[in-house]
């Protein structure tokens, strides 16, 4: 098939472009970006507002984004497995020529596991908080780890695109299958978790805990670089 051989070929062009494109600074940044640890102040901040806006349906809400991520990380491992699309690092055609820092990955790269699992993040926080200050700033955050993969060279572009898909998708699915059983089996009424969102100034302060983790990034980055504490 010419065609899906064009396209593969155009996305190891734009991989190498997107990946050429870096410096000891965004190494190490990019670094703490892909990091999951690196984000646990934001999770927290995400936990704590769903237990303040849904009181006793929380333990509902946390069921389904659990389940939700669970089921991005293993379709994600398990298309992984089933399509074998080598990554950048170990393909043949371009491993000499792809910039890798860090931790090296697992042979087989699509879906991407971290692009699936912060926009099934993304989608279904969306649709339980429904502000669209939320999801234009957290969809900024999906952004940026995604393109972490990239940079890092561990990911083609549409190894992020299908993980993009899937997160959105699964987000969905299971924030829409959260209502069915909220809407036929919970007796408790209030809240109603198709009503409840959040204030502005829950969302400013979710965005400053993001603003604060990325200033402290910077900052570590920075200082590990200046006093030569990395090589």
């Amino acid at each position: 098939m010419q065609w899906l051989d064009k396209i593969i070929q155009l996305d190891k062009e734009l991989l190498l472009f997107l990946n050429g494109m870096h410096n000891d600074f965004f190494d190490l940044f990019m670094f703490f970006v892909t990091r999951k640890e690196t984000w646990i102040p934001f999770y927290a901040i995400l936990i704590f507002y769903i237990i303040k806006n849904f009181r006793h349906k929380s333990v509902l809400v946390f069921l389904f984004f659990i389940v939700a991520l669970v089921a991005s990380d293993q379709i994600s491992f398990l298309v992984k497995e089933t399509v074998q699309r080598l990554r950048p690092l170990y393909d043949p055609e371009i491993t000499d020529l792809v910039h890798v820092f860090g931790k090296k990955s697992g042979q087989f790269g699509f879906f991407s596991g971290h692009a699936a699992n912060s926009f099934t993040t993304l989608t279904f926080t969306a649709y339980l908080f429904k502000n669209k200050l939320y999801t234009r700033s957290i969809l900024l955050w999906a952004l940026l780890v995604s393109y972490s993969r990239i940079y890092l060279g561990v990911h083609f572009p549409l190894d992020i695109v299908g993980g993009i898909m899937l997160g959105y998708f699964l987000g969905y699915l299971f924030f829409r299958l959260m209502m069915f059983v909220e809407n036929h089996f919970f007796i408790a009424r209030q809240p109603a978790i198709q009503k409840s969102g959040l204030y502005i100034k829950h969302v400013v302060i979710i965005i400053l805990v993001l603003l604060v983790i990325a200033t402290v990034l910077l900052f570590t980055t920075h200082i590990l670089l200046h006093y030569q504490l990395v090589k």
